[in-house]
C-alpha cells in the first residue's frame, strides 16, 4: 500500500495544524496531491486503467472544490498552500 497511517500523520503534520488534524482543507488539499501524484504515475504504466483515470479525474475535482473554498475564505492560506505544493506553475 502506497498511503500508509504513517505517511498520512506525516502529511497532515507538515501541512495541517498537527498530526492529528486531518479536516483542516490544507491537510486534505496535501493529502489529494499526494494522492494524485501517485494515481498519475501509475496511469502512465498502465494506459488501459480506466477505473483509475476516473479516480483521478474525481480526485482533481476534489481539490478544486476545496481550493476554491480556501480561496474565497482565506486568500492568504490559499496562496500559502499553493506555494508550498508547487500548485499552479
Amino acid at each position: 500500500m502506497y498511503l500508509t497511517t504513517d505517511k498520512k500523520q506525516e502529511i497532515f503534520a507538515q501541512h495541517g495544524k498537527s498530526a492529528q488534524d486531518t479536516g483542516s482543507a490544507e491537510g486534505q488539499i496535501a493529502l489529494f496531491t499526494f494522492r494524485i501524484n501517485h494515481l498519475s504515475q501509475h496511469l502512465k504504466v498502465n494506459r488501459h486503467d480506466f477505473n483509475t483515470e476516473r479516480s483521478l479525474v474525481k480526485l482533481v475535482g476534489k481539490r478544486k472544490s476545496l481550493l476554491d473554498y480556501l480561496k474565497k475564505k482565506d486568500i492568504a492560506r490559499y496562496r500559502a498552500i499553493i506555494a508550498t505544493l508547487g500548485l499552479r506553475k
